[in-house]
């Protein structure tokens, strides 16, 4: 949780975002993209990290390569400050299967619970790809659903799922 984000840091998340993108996970691209297309993205991600509204949970690998990322935010509406939002959980495709994304989301489960306040966490994810599934065995219950509201390709409209973990109940 909150690593220093040098140069280092930040190359390797770029070439992870742009690694896993390409592989086909939904991850807010479409492949084929560049880590050139992904700077923008993460930069956003860097500003919020600044201004102190997002916090990154990084893994590494046995070499010392980003294995692994989420990005937990605060949420700023008055309302529904008791909740955390999750956003770009990614494990590299050579460690898919390994339980990498398993110990990934109980990083953010953990870290979320470290957050005074936080009753919960939320993410959404795309449909059409396995991921919910995978969240449901990490504890995730589906929500909500908005059909079609994700469009990969003229012809492919994909759900939005909405996924939330309560942590204290």
């Amino acid at each position: 949780m909150d690593p220093v984000f040098d140069r280092a840091l930040r190359d390797g998340v770029t070439a992870l975002w742009a690694d896993v993108s390409n592989a086909g996970g939904a991850v807010g691209f479409v492949p084929p993209v560049t880590e050139e297309d992904i700077r923008p993205e993460l930069a956003g991600h860097l500003v919020a990290m600044a201004e102190g509204r997002t916090r990154p949970v990084v893994g590494r690998d046995g070499d010392g390569s980003v294995a692994a990322t989420a990005f937990l935010t605060r949420n700023t509406h008055r309302l529904m400050r008791h909740w955390i939002g999750v956003y770009t959980v990614m494990v590299h495709p050579r460690h898919q299967g390994k339980g990498y994304g398993r110990e990934l989301m109980a990083a953010v489960a953990g870290a979320a619970r470290s957050v005074e306040g936080i009753d919960a966490v939320r993410l959404t994810c795309r449909g059409g790809t396995g991921a919910d599934r995978f969240y449901a065995s990490c504890g995730y219950k589906e929500v909500g659903r908005v059909p079609g509201a994700i469009r990969v390709a003229e012809d492919d409209y994909r759900d939005d799922i909405i996924m939330w973990l309560p942590l204290f109940r």
